[in-house]
């Protein structure tokens, strides 16, 4: 779509006018607010709270941003649950303005404003960016390039490309997942002919460099540490056999976590998206080019083993944007179908999300148990009370673990009352201070997941007197979640964190 066509916006409808976008977005944000601060922390929220009181260049599981990103809400908020989520929180919020102003430059008002919509109805979004994941600064760096690209596509003034490598940069910081987003930026670069003057263009180059630098931290840290983190992350990619039974399932989780309805409307919009670049559509393929390389990695990845159900998500701004696009010039023949179908989307994605709302904080029911996706996020209070209880008279002076986890919930419940130490995976650990020699010297009680228990014969290879004590369940409305085996182990062999001696 030229500029020159684009509508200005004065015959929008009122749901579809900026000031009205904005009012739903900022309350939206609000109920996101308060439900963050009143509900329970899954156990990766947890984990990442550990970076957030550790700020460092690099972690085990991933790029540090997240980390940052906590530690600065911790400082805001302070160590609370809404202090770990609220810059995720209120990334949405930004994020939100970025693809109005991306969808504006690209397509017009119209559709900005659906594509802000149907972002914000999309399960991954609407639910997901509650969470302090690394996928919510990876989605919002990720979204600001792609702004960043159209606002240097619309106006043609080189010196974007600087605000696209430091966007880029630290969506690479963020989640290494970024590298096929600059791939994608090559692919536009190489394959829209209008695209192709930038190549001439120093502030391109000077761009990618801008990216490396802030980036290069991350390499260091991993050079540090035997490259840990990478070859946990790009070990992934390497197949083991292939298989078909993963490839449905990660289209479905796309379908279903991007909002069934929103998904018809995003097909819709790839096949003309598809046929935009073919005619060489600067606009359409940006939209497109940038997302093929990571989505076609997504794909090979489900030929050969499972793609979780977050992976996708720095496409779904993508997929609202072409969504929008539909909704805003429907197909003649079937106006008046999708014209309903957009309306229902937007309906159907945020009463799914207000009812999971409530859910979060009140649970509906108890029944789900396991099933239950807010099950990590329960019952820990009751836990921490008994824990502690035990621990006093057991005379216990710190608390041992065995998955990152459960020793992050631990760690959060109990962090005024005493430390928790994970006796395996170290390298998750070395940016945070250890326990000195004295403390891990004297007896603790040993916790873990009834169905991970390695027994007291093998805690017997850490330490001289193991006892098992008692099993805390964790409970909700009555029902029953988990089981939790307590130990008390004393007389430590050495330093029981010394991985000489397998748990399992």
């Amino acid at each position: 779509m030229a500029p020159a066509t684009r509508d200005a916006g004065t015959d929008l409808p009122v749901w579809l006018r900026p000031a009205m976008l904005a009012l739903v977005v900022l309350a939206l944000t609000a109920v996101k607010l308060v439900v963050a601060a009143n509900s329970g922390l899954a156990e990766d929220e947890a984990y990442y709270r550990l970076w957030g009181l550790n700020p460092s260049a690099g972690y085990y599981d991933h790029p540090p941003m997240v980390g940052w990103w906590v530690a600065a809400g911790l400082w805001i908020a302070g160590d609370t649950p809404l202090g770990i989520r609220l810059l995720p929180v209120l990334s949405a919020l930004a994020g939100s303005m970025a693809l109005w102003r991306t969808g504006y430059l690209l397509f017009g008002a119209r559709a900005a404003g659906w594509a802000v919509l149907f972002f914000n109805a999309s399960l991954l979004i609407g639910i997901g960016s509650l969470l302090a994941t690394p996928d919510a600064p990876s989605v919002f760096f990720w979204g600001l390039t792609i702004w960043a690209l159209s606002e240097l596509n619309a106006g043609r003034n080189a010196n974007w490309w600087l605000a696209v490598g430091v966007f880029a940069g630290l969506g690479l910081a963020s989640k290494y997942s970024v590298l096929f987003l600059g791939a994608g930026i090559v692919l536009w670069l190489v394959l829209v002919p209008d695209a192709r003057r930038w190549w001439r263009s120093w502030q391109l180059w000077a761009g990618g460099a801008l990216a490396l630098v802030i980036v290069a931290p991350v390499v260091l840290w991993n050079a540090d540490h035997e490259w840990a983190s990478f070859i946990k992350q790009f070990g992934r990619a390497v197949p083991d056999g292939w298989s078909l039974k993963f490839i449905f399932e990660f289209l479905g989780a796309v379908i279903g976590l991007l909002n069934p309805l929103v998904a018809v409307l995003a097909g819709v919009g790839l096949a003309r998206a598809m046929s935009g670049a073919r005619r060489g559509d600067a606009a359409f393929g940006l939209v497109l080019w940038t997302c093929v390389p990571f989505f076609a990695y997504l794909l090979l990845h489900s030929l050969h083993s499972r793609v979780q159900g977050n992976w996708p998500a720095p496409l779904f701004p993508a997929l609202a944007l072409l969504a929008g696009v539909v909704a805003a010039d429907p197909p003649a023949a079937f106006r008046r179908g999708f014209a309903l179908l957009a309306k229902a989307a937007v309906v159907l994605g945020l009463a799914v999300s207000l009812i999971v709302y409530v859910h979060a904080v009140q649970p509906l029911t108890g029944g789900l148990a396991r099933k239950d996706p807010t099950f990590q996020t329960r019952g820990w209070p009751d836990v921490r009370d008994q824990v502690a209880e035990l621990a006093r008279r057991e005379g216990a002076a710190w608390i041992a673990t065995y998955g990152y986890g459960l020793n992050a919930q631990l760690a959060f419940n109990l962090s005024d009352i005493l430390p928790v130490e994970q006796l395996t995976e170290r390298i998750r650990y070395v940016m945070q201070p250890s326990l000195d020699a004295e403390t891990l010297a004297r007896p603790a009680l040993f916790i873990v997941e009834a169905r991970r228990d390695p027994g007291a014969a093998a805690l017997s290879h850490r330490f001289g007197d193991v006892e098992r004590i008692a099993v805390v369940t964790r409970r909700v409305k009555g029902v029953a979640l988990e089981e939790l085996v307590v130990y008390r182990v004393a007389a430590a062999r050495g330093d029981p964190r010394d991985p000489v001696y397998p748990l399992h």
